[in-house]
């Protein structure tokens, strides 16, 4: 499948970091090194711009190498970027680790997935199935 990006960063396009993975790499595009203090969050840009086509979103995730050794998470996780948004893909990292964290410029800080969705019809009802889960919510499956 082909998009259309622009890249107005000094790095290099998001890539896949081998020929399985789900997610596309996506580095911070920082002049310099920007610290992220224990529990703040900052907004980081990536000077992407891309148009993806109708029925498509991306989905920004966190890395898992960033989060076990260093606590570095995105705060809306996942992400969603519309297929109608032109604007700068700008990602929201969090410091969860009680050390402060030093961003590199060109730091992988998160991953792309681009997904096909479905659009939802709501059909009003006063009722629904019954189904072997019912209500139960939280915890409630595997419980004997």
């Amino acid at each position: 499948m082909e998009v259309k990006i622009l890249n107005n960063s000094r790095f290099a396009l998001p890539q896949y970091a081998t020929p399985y993975s789900a997610g596309m790499d996506i580095r911070a595009n920082t002049t310099g090194p920007i610290v992220i203090k224990p529990l703040e969050r900052i907004l980081v840009p990536t000077g992407l711009h891309i148009e993806l086509p109708e029925g498509y979103e991306a989905q920004i995730r966190p890395r898992s190498g960033l989060a076990i050794k260093h606590g570095i998470g995105l705060v809306n996780s996942p992400g969603t970027i519309d297929a109608d948004y032109r604007g700068e893909i700008r990602i929201i990292v969090v410091n969860l680790s009680n050390q402060e964290y030093t961003l590199q410029p060109g730091e992988r800080i998160a991953q792309m997935i681009v997904a096909k969705y479905q659009k939802v019809e709501w059909v009003e009802s006063d009722s629904l199935e019954e189904s072997q889960r019912g209500q139960g919510g939280f915890g409630s499956t595997g419980v004997k």
